[in-house]
C-alpha cells in the first residue's frame, strides 16, 4: 500500500466531497477507487469494510472509516485544522455544522425531478442568504480577522468555502450583498493548497450528472424518487 489515504465512492461529488476538499486543504495526495457496480458495492459489504453497510469508506492510518463526520474530524485533528483549544474546537463544529445543514439541501439536488430542482434551487439561495451566509459575514466583520476561527485557516473556512462554490453554480451572483464573504472567498481561494485543487484536472469532482445520478442509482437499488425539502 502507498501510503495515501484510500477514498471508496462513486466518481462524483456526494458525500465524499467535503473529506476531498479537506485532504486537499492539508496537502495530502490521496487515491480514489470509484464504485461503478453492485458486484463493487456488495464485495466490501461482504468483506466487512463497511461498518454501517454505506459509503463514504476511507482507508487511512490502517483503518477503515466510515461515517462523513468521524472521518472529516480525524482528517482535521491530523493536520492541525481544528483549532488550538477545545473553545476553537467548539466553534468551528458549530460552523461546520450550519454549514453542512445548508449543503444538505444541495447533497439530494441531483436526484431531483426537474420540477423540484426549481424549486429546491430556490429554497437554497433563499436559506443561504437569509439564514446561513449572514451569519459568517457577521462573524468576519466583528473579530475582523481573515478565518472564521482564531486567526487561522481551519476546517471551518474550507467547508464555507466548499459551500459558497455550490451555492454560486445555483445563483452565480449569490454574495452580492455579502462584501466580507466576497474578501474570504478571495483569500481562501488563492491558499495555495486550495488554489490547486480548485485548478482543472485535479481531485475536485463536476456538478453532478445523469451518468452519476444512474450511477448511484444501480449501485445503491435507489428505486424511489427523491422529494425536495
Amino acid at each position: 500500500m502507498s501510503g495515501k489515504p484510500k477514498l471508496y465512492y462513486f466518481n462524483g461529488r456526494g458525500k465524499m466531497e467535503s473529506i476531498r476538499w479537506l485532504l486537499a486543504a492539508a496537502g495530502v495526495e490521496f487515491e480514489e477507487e470509484f464504485l461503478e457496480t453492485r458486484d463493487q458495492y456488495e464485495k466490501l459489504l461482504q468483506g466487512g469494510s463497511l461498518l454501517f453497510q454505506q459509503v463514504p469508506m476511507v482507508e487511512i492510518d490502517g483503518m477503515k472509516m466510515v461515517q462523513t463526520r468521524a472521518i472529516l474530524n480525524y482528517i482535521a485533528a491530523k493536520y492541525n485544522l481544528y483549532g488550538k483549544d477545545l473553545k476553537e474546537r467548539a466553534l468551528i463544529d458549530m460552523y461546520v455544522g450550519g454549514t453542512d445543514d445548508l449543503m444538505g439541501f444541495i447533497l439530494m439536488f441531483p436526484f431531483l425531478s426537474a420540477e423540484d430542482k426549481e424549486k429546491q434551487r430556490a429554497t437554497i439561495v433563499q436559506k443561504a442568504t437569509s439564514r446561513y451566509f449572514p451569519v459568517y459575514e457577521k462573524v468576519l466583520k466583528d473579530h475582523g480577522q481573515d478565518f472564521l476561527v482564531g486567526n487561522n485557516f481551519s476546517w471551518a473556512d474550507v467547508h464555507l468555502l466548499e459551500a459558497i462554490l455550490m451555492v454560486e453554480e445555483k445563483k452565480p451572483d449569490v454574495l452580492s450583498g455579502f462584501p466580507q464573504l466576497q474578501a474570504f472567498k478571495a483569500r481562501i481561494s488563492s491558499i495555495p493548497t486550495i488554489k490547486k485543487f480548485l485548478e482543472p484536472g485535479s481531485q475536485r469532482k463536476p456538478v453532478p450528472d445523469d451518468k452519476y445520478v444512474e450511477t448511484v442509482r444501480r449501485v445503491l437499488r435507489m428505486y424511489y424518487d427523491v422529494k425536495a425539502n
